[in-house]
């Protein structure tokens, strides 16, 4: 699971149970504000109930008339998006001994001793009375609340008035609203996970570049080190740059060291072989002969050390230094006029097709030079009265420009194909079963790499020769 990942499911668990906490407080404030209107309510009833009794001589007859013509009256009342059509609140009325009078739910209650009930003993002392009672003691939501109000008499409690109403009535109203506040919540939730899912990604996106160049790192290719605004960001980018230079130089000089040590072991033991001959008496013929072989040998080491530096110089290139539009095709025109002689030597033909004339963005003498390096590769292992053939070509939907150069020699051995970039490996010449240097290829890739490309070398798939294509992108 990546980092960003990790970030975002975390910050969204610790959201989601801060939301849960938060709804659950929520609900049960809304739930309380709810019980506390309808008991300011209840409270407004009772009170008009207690005066009313108090005026009319404590007529318990007329109340009940009033109560009953009240419940069958027909109504209809939208509040907001719940209608009322029938009431939803009780009454009952004790004397002073808290014996019940009246009870508007069907006179059940009538003659019971509420003495016990706190609405009624608190009313009766003077004192403001009010309960909660579930009807079932198993569900919390059967309970019904009631609030008292007192009747006086010539400066005397001589009675109590009691309004009840379940709490499930204010239930439509209370969902109504928790589940407003969910929608709410959900819908700021999704809000701030897309925003927590921006904003991670923007800030893990550095460590995503990073992370994808040190990958490229690691594979050896000439990865070019991320940009970034952030300055912590360019901080950490140029540590990486850093540590990969300090990494590369280490592992350059023992690859180096060890590898030029190696190619320079066989010339200097033959330069070394025909010294020490030249000091014995031998005719001359013999000792022209040793004398070319150590020419040739010198020749072979100059030419290492001279491909060397150029090669070494290049890698250590991070980009182009002065990048101008390059015609490829006039390009290729140029180094195949170059090497025309060397082709006529061997008795061999250069076939030029241009399909188009892109321009590429670069460097003219790297690209020349990696040119010259594939098309020189093709001329030495091309037989004698062979064709190369050199193509540029575009692709406009892909932006990219090609130059394939294809031989018709005995094409490359399975076991060289994935060893072709490796520096100083080198097979051995047709013509007179010598090495080169082991250097060209390298330096096609590392000049195709700087310039944004890239160069691959395969066999025909008629069998006939192997076929190297440089690929550039456009840059005009």
């Amino acid at each position: 699971m990546s980092t960003t990942s990790r970030i975002l499911i975390g910050f969204l668990a610790f959201l989601l149970l801060g939301l849960f906490a938060f709804d659950r407080t929520l609900t049960k404030r809304v739930e309380r504000q709810y019980l506390e209107a309808t008991e300011e309510s209840m409270v407004d009833v009772a009170q008009i109930i207690a005066a009313r009794l108090e005026t009319n001589g404590f007529d318990i007859a007329e109340l009940r008339r009033e109560w009953d013509a009240a419940r069958s009256r027909e109504f209809s009342a939208k509040i907001y998006d719940f209608t009322k059509t029938k009431l939803a609140m009780d009454v009952y009325v004790t004397d002073a001994k808290g014996i019940v009078l009246f009870d508007s739910d069907g006179g059940r209650a009538e003659g019971q001793d509420f003495r016990g009930k706190r609405d009624v003993t608190l009313t009766l002392a003077g004192a403001y009375g009010a309960r909660s009672t579930h009807l079932d003691p198993k569900d919390d939501d059967s309970s019904v609340m009631y609030v008292g109000a007192p009747i006086h008499r010539e400066g005397r409690i001589v009675g109590a008035v009691s309004m009840a109403k379940a709490q499930r009535s204010i239930f439509p109203f209370r969902n109504e609203t928790q589940s407003w506040i969910r929608t709410i919540g959900l819908i700021h939730f999704s809000a701030i996970t897309i925003g927590a899912y921006l904003v991670i990604r923007l800030f893990s996106r550095p460590i995503r570049r990073l992370t994808e160049y040190a990958h490229a790192v690691a594979r050896g290719e000439r990865a070019v080190p991320p940009e970034f605004g952030s300055p912590e960001a360019a901080t950490l980018g140029r540590a990486f740059e850093g540590m990969r230079d300090a990494l590369e130089n280490r592992a350059y000089v023992e690859n180096y060291v060890q590898t030029l040590t190696h190619e320079m072991k066989s010339p200097v033991a033959a330069i070394r072989g025909a010294a020490e001959l030249l000091h014995e008496d031998m005719p001359s013929e013999r000792r022209e002969k040793f004398v070319s072989n150590i020419q040739a040998e010198a020749r072979r080491l100059q030419n290492i050390i001279d491909r060397l530096l150029a090669l070494s110089a290049l890698e250590s290139r991070k980009k182009l230094d002065h990048p101008e539009s390059i015609p490829l095709a006039d390009l290729a025109q140029a180094v195949c006029a170059q090497l025309q002689p060397a082709a006529e030597a061997h008795n061999l033909r250069l076939d030029l097709t241009c399909d188009a004339r892109p321009q590429v963005l670069g460097e003219s003498f790297l690209l020349e030079s990696a040119l010259h390096n594939l098309l020189q590769n093709a001329i030495d292992f091309s037989p004698d009265g062979g064709l190369i053939r050199v193509r540029v070509s575009s692709d406009a939907a892909e932006r990219t420009a090609e130059i394939t150069v294809e031989d018709e020699g005995h094409g490359i051995p399975d076991y060289a194909l994935p060893r072709l970039f490796e520096r100083f490996y080198s097979l051995q010449r047709p013509a007179n079963g010598r090495k080169s240097s082991g250097l060209g290829l390298c330096f096609v890739r590392e000049a195709a790499a700087l310039h944004g490309g890239s160069i691959a070398v395969e066999n025909r798939p008629d069998g006939r020769g192997a076929r190297a294509t440089l690929r550039l992108r456009h840059g005009g």
